[in-house]
C-alpha cells in the first residue's frame, strides 16, 4: 500500500491566502471584543494516493465518488462521462462538462490523474482543463518529462502565464491543484473595473502566484473582457484524451 501523503503546505497556505484587495474594517478598534468571530468549521483532511481526503464542512462538494449529478454536458443534458472506482474519467469526443451551478470568487480543489501509460506528447498528451467561470483555464496536462510551450502546460493559466515551476507528477499518480479565484467586476455600462485575477498551488508548490488574468484565456488569442455575472459555471475540459478526476470540491468566498 502507498502511504504517500500529499503535502499539508497547501493548507496552511489556502488559509493564509489575503482576499483580494482586502482592507482593515475601520469600524473595529484593535482588539475588539465585540467584534463578530469567524464561523467554526470541521477542516478537511488530506488525500493519499490509495483515496481522497475530506471536504472542509463548509465546502460544496462536487464530486464525491459516486455520480455527476452536479456537472451536466454544455448543453444541459445529463453527463457522459464515465464514473468508477471512485473517479470520474474524460470520455473523448462527448464534450466538457459544466457544473449545474454557478461560481465566482472561490476556493476550488480538484484532484487529477494523467493516463498511464503515457501516450503522445506536447499538447497531445494527457490533455484537459479546469475553467474558472467557463473562461479562464488552468490547464491540465502531462508535463511529467514532456516538453511542450511554457504557458501551456500543467497549471498554466493558458496562454498566460506559465507556472513557477513544474510540479507535476508521473503519470498514473493524484496531483491536486488548489485555486483561489477572485473574478472580474464590471460597472453599470460594463466597463471592467477589476480583472480576475488566480493562485494555484500544485501538489503543495505555489505556481500561480496571485497573478491578473487579462482576460478569456484561449488558444493563439488573448481576447478581452467582455461584460459577465459575477458567477458562471465551471468546467472540465474534453481534449480526446482519457483524463481521470476526484475528490472536487468548492468553497464560495
Amino acid at each position: 500500500m502507498n502511504h504517500f501523503r500529499f503535502p499539508l503546505i497547501a493548507v496552511f497556505f489556502l488559509s493564509t491566502v489575503p482576499v483580494c484587495c482586502a482592507q482593515v474594517d475601520a469600524q473595529w478598534k484593535i482588539h475588539d471584543r465585540d467584534r463578530p468571530a469567524p464561523t467554526v468549521i470541521t477542516p478537511g483532511t488530506a488525500s493519499t494516493q490509495d483515496s481522497p481526503g475530506r471536504a472542509p464542512s463548509d465546502a460544496i462538494v462536487l464530486f464525491d465518488g459516486k455520480d455527476l449529478s452536479h456537472w451536466t454536458q454544455k448543453d444541459g443534458s445529463a453527463a457522459k462521462w464515465k464514473v468508477e472506482n471512485g473517479y470520474f474519467e474524460v470520455v473523448p469526443k462527448t464534450g466538457e462538462l459544466h457544473t449545474r451551478d454557478a461560481f465566482g470568487d472561490c476556493q476550488l480543489h480538484v484532484e487529477f490523474s494523467e493516463p498511464n501509460p503515457p501516450k503522445g506528447e506536447d499538447q497531445d498528451r494527457g490533455n484537459s482543463g479546469v475553467f474558472l467561470m467557463g473562461l479562464y483555464e488552468i490547464q491540465v496536462l502531462d508535463s511529467y518529462q514532456s516538453k511542450t510551450y511554457a504557458d501551456g502546460q500543467a497549471a498554466a493559466v493558458y496562454g498566460q502565464y506559465p507556472p513557477l515551476v513544474n510540479a507535476s507528477r508521473p503519470p498514473g499518480q493524484w496531483q491536486i491543484y488548489d485555486i483561489v479565484f477572485h473574478g472580474p467586476r464590471f460597472d453599470g455600462s460594463g466597463t471592467l473595473t477589476r480583472p480576475a485575477r488566480v493562485t494555484v498551488i500544485h501538489n503543495g508548490v505555489l505556481v500561480q502566484d496571485n497573478v491578473e488574468i487579462a482576460g478569456p484565456t484561449a488558444h493563439g488569442d488573448r481576447p478581452k473582457y467582455q461584460t459577465t455575472p459575477e458567477k458562471l459555471p465551471l468546467a472540465l475540459q474534453d481534449h480526446n484524451h482519457p483524463v481521470r478526476y476526484r475528490n472536487i470540491w468548492i468553497r464560495n468566498l
